[in-house]
């Protein structure tokens, strides 16, 4: 590997940048490809470029292009560098007990907010990440980027909506909140006075979670997390 790009695939790396380590199999160049730009020692036709990024987004290093196309017969291997996946979640309830370790199992760095102290302590989330600042406040030092899922689940607007407003705005790939139909829709009708759009209220699954049946808390959980995966591996996840 040549020393400009390990030095650029290093800093990327310090960043958090997402990238993507791609290389010739019959050259030996490498390139590297990031969500909007490249560098390295050869180009990528668009559809080429297009499957190394869409590999990128769904952490599938690989090899790409087939050696005995009569056409192109380019053989290229990729490599993908992300910053870890994070879940976010407002409120230390019983379904965050049984979230938050089923989403690291899954390969998230977990995050529980809740600036309730008897709430949010070790005992009750041994091992995960705890923030006690107010909701808006910590999902604005946390830094939401396109790998970070948001799941509010308090049932309190003065923690929820806050939280809310700031996910629906920020690059979040996914956006849920606990409550039901009737909940939801007067949700709406708050943060729609508060000047969200109609297509971030959009970009909210609401009630949270993939329709199963789910009644306890760890199958909400179950739900919930199935639901993320869905909108991440773009499956249905209505």
């Amino acid at each position: 590997m040549k020393r400009d790009i390990t030095e650029r695939l290093l800093a990327a790396r310090k960043a958090g940048r997402p990238v993507a380590l791609v290389t010739d199999l019959g050259t030996g160049l490498q390139t590297l490809v990031y969500e909007d730009a490249v560098h390295g020692g050869f180009g990528l036709e668009d559809d080429l470029l297009e499957e190394v990024r869409d590999r990128l987004r769904q952490d599938r290093s690989g090899l790409v292009g087939d050696p005995e196309d009569e056409e192109d017969g380019i053989q290229l291997f990729v490599q993908t560098h992300n910053p870890p996946l994070r879940l976010l979640v407002v409120g230390a309830v019983h379904i965050a007990q049984a979230l938050a370790p089923l989403a690291a199992l899954t390969g998230y760095a977990v995050t529980v907010i809740d600036p309730r102290g008897s709430f949010a302590t070790e005992s009750r989330f041994p091992g995960i990440s705890l923030h006690d600042s107010w909701p808006d406040e910590a999902l604005s030092a946390l830094t939401i980027d396109n790998r970070t899922a948001v799941v509010t689940l308090t049932h309190d607007p003065k923690l929820d909506d806050p939280a809310l407003l700031v996910a629906l705005r920020s690059p979040a790939f996914y956006v849920g909140s606990l409550g039901s139909k009737r909940t939801h829709a007067k949700r709406l009708e708050r943060l729609k006075e508060q000047g969200v759009t109609d297509a971030e209220l959009a970009r909210i699954h609401a009630p949270v979670g993939l329709d199963i049946g789910a009644v306890t808390p760890a199958e909400i959980a179950l739900s919930v997390m199935a639901q993320i995966t869905a909108v991440r591996r773009k499956a249905g996840a209505a």
